[in-house]
């Protein structure tokens, strides 16, 4: 597991609408990574941002993995360009990022994972990007069966989803992931509400045991 702080480099990534603000961390190897992980921010009309610590939580676990994570704030968010676009937009926003990760890291696999609104919007990405594995952490069920227009995407897919959420329902995620085939991996953990209070040590373990690649 990382132990030291990784390196880290602001900078304005092109997107769809202009450019978006991002925030890349590497760890502080002198190895070339072998994968890179996109993360995706919670919903822009209600305070989300790449400085989320659900999404913050994700860039340490890709970093013990030996992966530069890259966090960036939709069109409209911070000092991104653009106004929200109901998901569509956010989506594009993501694909634009995940192939600057690709011409950047060259060679190395790309994750795509994000939370809540963020989830959906790396959902409807993975569509057409086609990552090497997806994560989703509380995404919205009905409004990710929209945005997916009744596809799934081509890669292994993970979801985790906890049974205390007061914003996303549980059950209905359960119900919904029911209906897909062959459908993603989906881990329900008990006792955890929507923003991971007091749980995100659990969501980077959780990861760590399902996904990790390094001790």
């Amino acid at each position: 597991m990382t132990t030291r702080a990784p390196l880290r480099e602001s900078l304005m990534l092109p997107g769809a609408t202009g450019q978006l603000e991002a925030l890349v961390e590497e760890p502080r190897s002198q190895s070339q990574p072998t994968a890179v992980a996109v993360l995706c921010h919670p919903h822009p009309q209600f305070q989300g941002t790449m400085l989320n610590k659900v999404v913050h939580t994700l860039g340490r676990f890709a970093n013990d993995q030996g992966m530069p994570a890259v966090r960036f704030n939709f069109r409209g968010v911070g000092a991104s360009d653009g106004d929200y676009a109901d998901g569509y937009g956010e989506a594009d926003d993501a694909a634009a990022v995940c192939q600057w990760a690709r011409d950047r890291y060259a060679g190395a696999e790309l994750w795509l994972a994000g939370f809540s609104f963020g989830a959906m919007a790396a959902a409807r990405a993975a569509l057409s990007v086609k990552p090497a594995q997806l994560v989703s952490i509380a995404p919205p069920a009905p409004r990710m069966a929209g945005l997916l227009e009744d596809r799934q995407p081509e890669c292994p897919w993970l979801i985790v989803q906890g049974d205390a959420d007061e914003v996303v329902d549980c059950e209905g995620v359960v119900n919904w992931v029911n209906t897909l085939a062959p459908g993603p991996r989906l881990l329900v953990l008990p006792g955890v509400d929507h923003f991971f209070h007091g749980k995100l040590t659990l969501l980077r373990d959780t990861l760590t045991e399902e996904l990790g690649v390094t001790d």
